[in-house]
């Protein structure tokens, strides 16, 4: 972190670190955690670096023995619809991720097999797992937290909810992931430079 040197210290040869000397891309980088996951392929990925940087996309957690009355396999269902509606946009401009809040369960074969199910573009829309620890820093560092501890460790807790964003512009949002996905998409397209309002 960036601290401000104590004015009882010499200031000879030394820049003064403030908030004014702290790039844009500095700040991006800082804004998330970069730990390592794990997508339904196997392959290891860090968060930020390998997902993040500098793309366009949609971010949303599940997992696989929902026990939410099968809420999750609706919203992934309603996803796929959203995969569909971006046609060629997905895995070149826009990018969707299903991070499991299960991850001692659900592996990466765990994954793969529901995934199928919904017929993901490779590239495009991955399904990501990893160690308990990594998959909770990536939640919280995303904003899918509760103050209350009790409440924060109920997974039920963490899903239908779609966190959306341009990374590179700094500009992020959140809808309800069973939105209708012509509403997600106009929402995501308006946070573009000199995106249109959706719906007037």
């Amino acid at each position: 972190c960036a601290s401000q040197q104590s004015a009882s210290q010499p200031t000879a040869n030394k820049a003064v670190i403030t908030e004014t000397t702290v790039t844009a891309e500095e700040r991006r980088r800082h804004r998330f955690v970069n730990n390592p996951l794990i997508t339904q392929e196997g392959k290891k990925v860090r968060f930020y670096d390998d997902l993040l940087k500098g793309k366009t996309v949609m971010i949303n957690f599940m997992y696989v023995f929902c026990k939410n009355e099968g809420f999750c396999p609706v919203m992934t269902q309603n996803l796929s619809k959203v995969q569909a509606m971006l046609g060629d946009r997905l895995g070149k401009e826009v990018f969707m991720y299903s991070i499991t809040l299960d991850p001692e369960t659900d592996t990466p074969e765990m994954l793969a097999a529901y995934a199928k199910h919904f017929k993901p573009k490779p590239g495009g829309w991955q399904f990501l797992t990893g160690s308990k620890e990594n998959v909770s820093a990536v939640r919280q560092s995303l904003g899918f937290r509760w103050t209350d501890q009790e409440q924060d460790k109920q997974k039920q807790e963490h899903i239908g909810i779609l966190k959306y964003g341009i990374e590179p512009l700094e500009r992020w949002g959140m809808c309800p992931a069973l939105s209708k996905p012509e509403a997600i998409i106009a929402y995501l397209d308006w946070m573009k430079p000199n995106g249109k309002r959706p719906f007037g």
